[in-house]
């Protein structure tokens, strides 16, 4: 097989295996020990973070083995380590985009706001990686790619509520970039790597043994956020940062969890594979 659907099987194969053997490693030998690694649910639950940088492992070699080369590792790696330093060092005494923002104008340096920096550079980066073959875009296209990236990114994180919630999203929207007809070999590689890990660990994700976290849904936002870019003209990047934006500012508003459980169809989607709700951890987003 080979163009985009070769590229797309290669990617989710080595994606898919990648954050298998990071995981089984990870718990094997945890850096600096389990307790760094461990959060607790409100049911009183203890689940790990593994997940998330065996996830971001896992797709950035599926995107490298897929043919994405530099975009993948730098959306990949670049949003799993901005995320990273949020779940280690992060604390809860400013949330959402808002309350990160005015920390700042306070002269409050927090994590969530060099997190929100740093996933700036790396979405323009990685935007300038893909854009740099293509005569055919600007300066314009280049920006807004890059603020797509970084956009994608925080919702990932945002829908990290409850189990397997980011995940299925995930999945959701690689599909039609995989499968879409005016895809790239590019965009292929990093949907099909996004999807590869999502489905190795789904399961623990689901069961509630494991979550992704600021590091693993910022990588996986970042990667489908980057397969968008590398598919999309100007328009559809000005489309697709308009949803983010709104879907951004809406969740500053309204809660995300309360539209879905309240709207028949995503509530059953939601819910589909999770243990019953008495049992279910909940997530903190840490924007």
């Amino acid at each position: 097989m080979t163009g985009r659907g070769g590229a797309a099987l290669r990617a989710f194969g080595i994606g898919a295996l990648g954050s298998s053997v990071a995981a089984a490693l990870l718990r094997g030998r945890p850096p600096g020990g389990v307790e760094r690694w461990t959060r607790q649910s409100h049911a009183g639950r203890d689940l790990t973070l593994f997940e998330g940088p065996a996830y971001a492992v896992g797709a950035v070699a599926g995107a490298l083995a897929g043919g994405a080369g530099v975009p993948g590792v730098v959306a990949g790696l670049g949003a799993a380590a901005f995320g990273a330093l949020d779940d280690v060092a992060g604390d809860s005494s400013s949330k959402g985009l808002r309350g990160h923002l005015a920390a700042a104008c306070r002269g409050e340096l927090t994590t969530g706001t060099t997190k929100i920096v740093g996933l700036g550079v790396t979405g323009l980066v990685a935007a300038l990686m893909v854009d740099r073959s293509s005569p055919r875009t600007g300066g314009l296209d280049t920006l807004a790619g890059g603020a797509l990236i970084a956009g994608s990114a925080n919702i990932a994180n945002l829908l990290d509520l409850r189990p397997g919630r980011a995940l299925k999203v995930a999945l959701l929207l690689a599909a039609p970039i995989v499968a879409g007809g005016r895809g790239t070999p590019t965009s292929s590689a990093l949907a099909g790597a996004a999807a590869g890990a999502a489905v190795a660990v789904l399961p623990d994700d689901l069961a509630g043994r494991s979550m992704l976290g600021d590091t693993g849904a910022n990588s996986a936002g970042a990667l489908l956020g980057t397969a968008l870019v590398a598919r999309s003209g100007r328009r559809g990047r000005l489309v697709a940062l308009a949803v983010v934006t709104v879907l951004t500012l809406a969740s500053e508003k309204i809660s995300f969890t309360t539209v879905i459980e309240s709207t028949p169809g995503l509530r059953e989607l939601d819910a589909l594979g999770r243990r019953p709700p008495a049992s279910a951890p909940s997530r903190t987003a840490a924007l």
